[in-house]
């Protein structure tokens, strides 16, 4: 499937389907003036452990009783808590032995020993140092104006950014570390292609088949 112009939220390391869609996409928009909203992949990603998948979720600092109201690209980090440590241990212990951690270790590093204050910062740093090392280079833009409805060319795919009751993307497999204990974890972080596979990822990413997303 050929995608134009796709509208997605940016996110914390947003799932493999997300990238699918990048990848297969001719122009990126991403949503600049969306209500910030918990529980989704704008602050968290999830990550295949000895232990199963863990979530890895970034704190932020709540505003009182405005929350629902705030813009996500003005969503502040709460960094009293040292969670970009704690993040980066988590990554390190789930894939220091995987084939490609230590080829990528360099690059990701840098996210999670430099402080960021806005939410928004930190995940596009993150989306730049992945599509580097995905080797891939995409068209992305922001949003001028909400679009409660978008109209073609732009393809909606902002349902993707949630957690919650995701439906079967119907991903291929590919190898996992913990393939062995916990069976084929679908969707999860980018990180987890890229550790495993390497420089494959980006042509797995093009050869998914994107339908189940439309349906």
């Amino acid at each position: 499937m050929s995608l134009g112009t796709i509208l997605l939220h940016p996110g914390y390391c947003i799932p493999i389907v997300h990238y699918a869609c990048i990848a297969q996409a001719a122009h990126v928009l991403f949503e600049a003036l969306d209500n910030y909203q918990k529980q989704s992949y704008r602050s968290r990603t999830k990550i295949a452990t000895a232990n199963g998948i863990l979530q890895l979720t970034i704190p932020i600092v709540h505003n009182r009783g405005s929350e629902r109201h705030q813009l996500t690209f003005d969503v502040v980090l709460e960094n009293k808590f040292h969670w970009q440590r704690d993040h980066w241990r988590s990554l390190k212990i789930a894939y220091q032995t995987s084939p490609y951690f230590e080829y990528y270790e360099d690059a990701f590093e840098p996210l999670y020993t430099t402080t960021y204050t806005k939410l928004i910062d930190f995940n596009l740093a993150c989306h730049e140092c992945i599509m580097e090392c995905l080797q891939l280079e995409k068209e992305i833009t922001y949003t001028e104006e909400y679009f409660r409805d978008p109209k073609p060319p732009i393809t909606n795919l902002r349902h993707l950014i949630t957690s919650k009751k995701e439906p079967d993307y119907k991903l291929p497999k590919y190898h996992q570390l913990f393939h062995d204990k916990h069976g084929y974890l679908p969707n999860l972080s980018i990180l987890d292609l890229l550790f495993n596979e390497g420089p494959n990822a980006l042509s797995y990413l093009e050869q998914v088949d994107l339908s189940p997303v439309f349906r």
